[in-house]
Parts: structure tokens; sequence; C-alpha cells
């Protein structure tokens, strides 16, 4: 096992456009992580992810909170030359909604009934043959960046302004999930850390962009803990990330449905512990190797 004081490890921050609402917890996290790193004896290089287009990084070892997909694309092809990157940018790509919803569903994930359609057509016929009125509509090639990036739609006349919105934006594809009715869950995870916490955000108003109002104040529906972190561990294998968060609707009856999944989120209701867990995670990746 090699002493780590003598290894280098690369820090790269999220850009701040990537962090709607949220820029002071993803610097906080990424801080935090860095710094628990810092006291286990690593030697921390910071860089912000658009320093990637513009100098190769030399260390061998690379956390990353990075969303830029040419950014994604210099880690992926750090990580084809063996070098360590976690959350792997393969991992991260697959986060975007189209990629991540696809996945999720072909794995047999609980997830809400789901269409992938292009911006530039009618979604009518669609929705009215799957059944859909109230739906939420999701843009389909990145995470949301603006408010208008994931939007619920109470009939099929509002989902066709919203995909013609898209298609103005060049947005090429949506993704549009059913309205699942039930208590609306987030939840963040390291993975191979026992770390996992889960919240009600009708509870303790934690939002991004305050979609979460329209599941309305939980009920706390009967669910099992164990059994909805073991969905999520799931579901972080199949799309190739460790570090993780999202949401998920239990439904009266005790379903649980994933209906988001995030690389890195900002882990704000419990960065202590999760900022420790996730070092804890890198340190032991490495020191493994």
């Amino acid at each position: 096992m090699a002493s780590m004081r003598r290894v280098t490890i690369a820090g790269i921050s999220r850009g701040d456009i990537f962090s709607p609402n949220h820029i002071g917890n993803d610097a906080a996290i990424f801080s935090m992580t860095a710094q628990h790193l810092r006291d286990k004896g690593c030697i921390v290089n910071e860089y912000s992810e658009f320093s990637l287009h513009k100098e190769d990084i030399q260390e061998q070892y690379i956390f990353n909170m990075v969303r830029d997909f040419e950014s994604m694309r210099v880690l992926q092809k750090y990580e084809q030359e063996g070098r360590f990157v976690v959350n792997s940018a393969f991992g991260i790509e697959n986060c975007t909604r189209e990629k991540m919803t696809r996945l999720l569903l072909n794995a047999g994930i609980s997830h809400p009934l789901s269409l992938f359609l292009p911006t530039n057509t009618d979604p009518g016929d669609e929705l009215r043959k799957a059944g859909l009125e109230h739906c939420w509509i999701k843009r389909g090639d990145f995470h949301a960046i603006h408010r208008e990036d994931v939007t619920y739609v109470r009939n099929r006349q509002e989902a066709g302004e919203i995909l013609k919105e898209y298609a103005r934006r060049g947005i090429p594809t949506a993704v549009i999930n059913e309205h699942l009715a039930g208590d609306l869950i987030k939840f963040y995870g390291v993975s191979q850390t026992g770390f996992f916490h889960w919240f009600y955000p009708s509870v303790n108003s934690h939002s991004k962009f305050g979609l979460e109002q329209i599941n309305g104040t939980a009920q706390g529906f009967s669910f099992d803990p164990e059994q909805l972190q073991s969905l999520c561990d799931k579901a972080a294998e199949i799309l190739n990330v460790r570090i993780y968060g999202g949401d998920c609707i239990v439904s009266e009856d005790g379903t649980v449905r994933l209906i988001d999944f995030n690389d890195w989120p900002s882990f704000a209701p419990c960065r202590e512990e999760a900022s420790k867990a996730i070092a804890h995670y890198i340190y032991n990746s490495i020191t493994r190797e």
C-alpha cells in the first residue's frame, strides 16, 4: 500500500452554470471532500472543470463534479488511459436524462411510465395512446440547468407548448414521465461506504427549482428504507456512478419508484457526514490499487 502522503490527487470542481441555485452548496461539498482527503495525508490540487479544455491534468487520481460535455470527453480519455476517475465521466454522461431513463428502464428498475420524443413533434397522439394527461416534460439531452428543463404539465396542450419551447432553445429530445401521486423523497448515497441519507423535502424545504410542491406535503406512507437504499445502490451500479443522489416517489401502498438520479449532488442536508464518506471512498479506492 502506497503512503498517501506521496499521492497527489486532482479535484475538479463543477462550473457555476451547472449549479442552478446551488453554487454555494456544490462548492461546499467539493471543498470539504478535498479537505478530508488532505487530512488523510493526500495532496489535493484543485481545478475548475473548464480548465480541462485548456490544460492536461497530470495526476493519476482524479475526483470530479464535472457536467460539461467537453470536460467529460477529456476525463473519459483519461479513464481509457487507465487513470482513476470518480465519478466516472462515462457514468456522469449516463445520468443525462434520456440515457439515464433508458438504462434504468432496461434494467428493470422501478420507474414511471416514460416516453421519448423529438421536440419538433406534437406529442398529443403519443400521450393519448399512453393515457397520459398530468405528466413531467424533461429535456432529454442533459441535466436540468433552467427551471423549464423539468416542467409539470396538466394537459396535452401544455405538453405541446413545452416541446415547442425546447425546440426553440435547440433541445432535440424530451423525456415525458407520468406523474406519480405519493410522497416525494430525496436521497443521497456513497457506494461501498454504507452512507445513505433520505428525507422529505416538503418538510425541510430543500429545493432547487421549487417543483417539489407539486406532490404536496408528505403523508408518511410506510416503506422499507433498506429496500430504498438497495434500489439506489443498484441504480448507481447500472449508471456507473458511486457518489449519487436523486428523488423517488413512495405510493400509498408502499411502492417506491425512482424519478431522478444524479451524479454527485450537493448533499446540502447531510454535507458533513457525506463529505467524510466520499473522501473515505476515494481514499480506500486509491489505496486498494
